[in-house]
């Protein structure tokens, strides 16, 4: 494997205060208690899927790595932690020697995942792996938000191109880990270049409405473009009239013109038009871009229009509606010491509601129908059946402080492509329902 498959480490600063307050607290007090050096096992899953949801995808797990890799405490750090009195003198002490040496298990990026699954599991002393909490949250209710709205998307555009250019409606480092979560998610390129630069992400792009307005007319724009970018560029046809735009753009550029781009309108209708156009003036190759506003929904309802490709910007960074997994990480098992020969005690939250969790640290593994179609996730703490041993879902990422599983993104990439191919049909449904699966706990 070529290292550039793993995209460029771009240096990022300290990931060690990407967390709450309430993490460094309660170091500080199990520190002083004796229990912080307790050996624990965290584990990050949902209660419930987003609502209408039938699959989660598991997008983050490298970024989590990185993250996990940064989080350390420097001195500037530590300084401001002093000055604000946020925690006293032997918490800083143990923060200012901080690095996570445990070890973390959990779904590989690109697998899909159910209410319960295990999706990361953090095992290591009580104090390294409660520091780890927010930011782990943070990547993976993030980045598997994006990927499950880019899964959807992908379905619905049925191997029709898909290219994500969300970047201009989020945060500017969000847009770049949305790029990574979409790519994942099936979605074939990005228009943001620090996605590009940083994780080897195809880049698409060539001009906007503004660049029309530029000229003196749509004709000079026209020419300019294909004149610097080429033949096969893609020429926005949408500035004043469609088809004296499709017109012009052949006329200039030949039948060799690359692509159009049509951005309002009514997509289904002008769609048609202009690829009947199109093949009048013979450029019969020339393909036909949409974007405007578009989900999962538009998606589908354009199956029948003689689309290539989908742009889609709002509403995948976004989620599609629903911008969070709202997964959460909870202690599930602990000793009574750092002694690794120590058992682990299954501990749980049993409040009222909703919110209760199930102890023990756990297995997961996903099993099959005679078709070999998924029919269950099953989760369970004790000895694996052995007809599920082949069929475990967790991979070891991190082993004693060290990262072992770094792979390239088109790897996750390919691995929802089959996950997502090896559930029930009706996954692909955009009709709001449950789970597509149960989950079952043995």
């Amino acid at each position: 494997m070529n290292s550039a498959d793993l995209g460029r480490r771009v240096g990022v600063p300290s990931t060690a205060l990407f967390t709450d307050q309430y993490e460094l607290t309660m170091v500080q007090a199990a520190l002083k208690g004796g229990t912080a050096g307790r050996r624990s096992v965290f584990e990050a899953f949902t209660r419930r899927l987003p609502e209408g949801r039938r699959y989660g995808v598991v997008a983050g797990i490298g970024r989590v790595l990185d993250a996990v890799e940064n989080f350390h405490f420097d001195e500037e750090m530590l300084g401001f932690l002093r000055d604000q009195a946020i925690v006293d003198g032997p918490t800083l002490d143990y923060l200012a020697d901080y690095r996570f040496s445990g070890d973390i298990w959990g779904y590989p990026e690109g697998e899909v995942y159910f209410p319960g699954s295990p999706v990361l599991r953090v095992e290591g002393s009580f104090a390294e792996c409660v520091l780890l909490e927010t930011v782990i949250l943070s990547i993976l209710n993030h980045d598997s938000a994006i990927a499950a709205a880019a899964s959807r998307m992908s379905a619905a555009a049925g191997g029709r191109g898909l290219i994500e250019m969300g970047a201009r409606r989020t945060h500017e480092l969000s847009a770049v880990a949305s790029a990574r979560a979409a790519y994942i998610g099936g979605f074939d390129t990005t228009s943001d270049l620090a996605a590009g630069f940083r994780y080897n992400i195809p880049t698409v792009g060539t001009s906007a409405h503004a660049f029309t307005l530029l000229h003196d007319s749509e004709r000079d724009a026209f020419r300019a473009q294909v004149d610097s970018l080429g033949r096969g560029t893609t020429l926005l046809v949408d500035t004043y009239d469609v088809a004296t735009a499709v017109r012009t753009a052949v006329e200039i550029a030949g039948p060799e013109l690359g692509a159009v781009r049509i951005d309002s309108g009514d997509l289904l209708l002008v769609a048609h038009r202009v690829r009947q156009q199109l093949d009048e003036l013979g450029a019969t190759g020339t393909k036909i871009v949409v974007t405007s506003d578009l989900d999962e929904y538009a998606i589908a309802s354009l199956a029948a229009a003689p689309v290539d490709a989908y742009g889609v910007g709002t509403q995948l960074v976004t989620g599609s509606g629903h911008p969070t997994c709202s997964m959460v990480y909870k202690l599930v098992a602990r000793a009574e010491s750092a002694d690794p020969a120590d058992e682990l005690r299954p501990v749980a939250k049993k409040s009222m509601g909703a919110k209760s969790s199930k102890g023990g640290r756990k297995w997961a593994a996903r099993r099959l129908d005679e078709e070999g179609v998924a029919e269950a996730e099953v989760i369970g703490t004790g000895p694996v059946p052995e007809e599920l041993a082949g069929r475990q879902l967790l991979v070891e990422l991190v082993r004693g402080g060290e990262v072992v599983a770094r792979e390239p993104l088109d790897v996750a990439r390919e691995r929802h492509i089959a996950a997502r191919a090896g559930l029930p049909l009706s996954a692909m449904q955009l009709s709001r329902g449950e789970a597509v699966i149960p989950t079952e706990y043995v």
